[in-house]
């Protein structure tokens, strides 16, 4: 490590996200287009008085983001906006949006606090009736609704999220940021728009959709289940897997 990064670190920054932050705010404020060439690693570390291994580490979680593409003997350039998600991350709707280059916006539909039914217990795995609190929510890109959210949460595994009203901040970001879970489970099945999220979706009632449910546990206690659903043309799932050891 550099005496600049020493310092940086010592100051509670680093290098690190300083190159990661200029460059996200480039690409997302469209100041580099898709297509761009990112500046080559050495020109970065002479830019930055860094190590060539901190630029490295920069790009990688740059291109693992989807804000970059990384081609061999090329160099690195802005990547062509396309909505993915990986299937085995819990991932947050914003940054997919914003990986975009367009504007993120969060709208609550409704919130509901109630005593859980034969149907929430169900979709919670609870074994007892007990406080839920039930959330709808819309997530937009640009102008354009991007996903509507409907969750659950266990008021018995997460009792301060009775007291959250979830105008400013979105249930899933507010959840990572205050639950550390331990077991996640996806579902994805395709579907045909009802009435109800077509008129959320602004799509014709029938039009293929892509639903994503999750449920997540922490410590074995039933957290949230929460149910995305997209226009099917408008988003992609991604899943990249390694052969099992043995």
């Amino acid at each position: 490590m550099s005496l600049i990064e020493t310092a940086a670190a010592e100051s509670g920054g680093s290098l690190h996200q300083r190159i990661l932050s200029d460059i996200s705010e480039k690409i997302l404020s469209g100041a580099w287009a898709p297509g761009h060439r990112i500046p080559f690693e050495h020109e970065l570390t002479a830019e930055y008085n860094c190590s060539r291994m901190t630029v490295n580490k920069a790009l990688s979680q740059l291109a693992k983001a989807g804000l970059i593409e990384r081609r061999r003997r090329s160099g690195s350039f802005v990547r062509r906006p396309q909505s993915q998600a990986a299937v085995l991350e819990i991932h947050d709707i914003r940054i997919e949006v914003e990986a975009l280059g367009l504007l993120y916006r969060y709208e609550r539909l409704a919130r509901l606090k109630r005593r859980s039914s034969a149907e929430d217990r169900a979709l919670l795995e609870l074994t007892a009736a007990g406080p839920v609190l039930a959330l709808e929510c819309l997530h937009f890109a640009g102008q354009r609704p991007f996903a509507h959210e409907q969750r659950l949460i266990n008021l018995t595994a997460v009792a301060e999220a009775g007291e959250e009203e979830f105008l400013e901040i979105a249930p899933g970001p507010w959840l990572i940021g205050r639950v550390p879970w331990s077991e996640a489970e996806h579902r994805i099945r395709a579907i045909a728009a009802d009435q109800h999220i077509a008129d959320a979706l602004d799509i014709e009632p029938g039009a293929p959709c892509l639903v994503v449910e999750r449920r997540t546990w922490s410590a074995e206690h039933p957290v949230t289940h929460v149910r995305f659903t997209y226009a099917a043309e408008s988003h992609t799932l991604v899943a990249r897997f390694k052969p099992s050891q043995g």
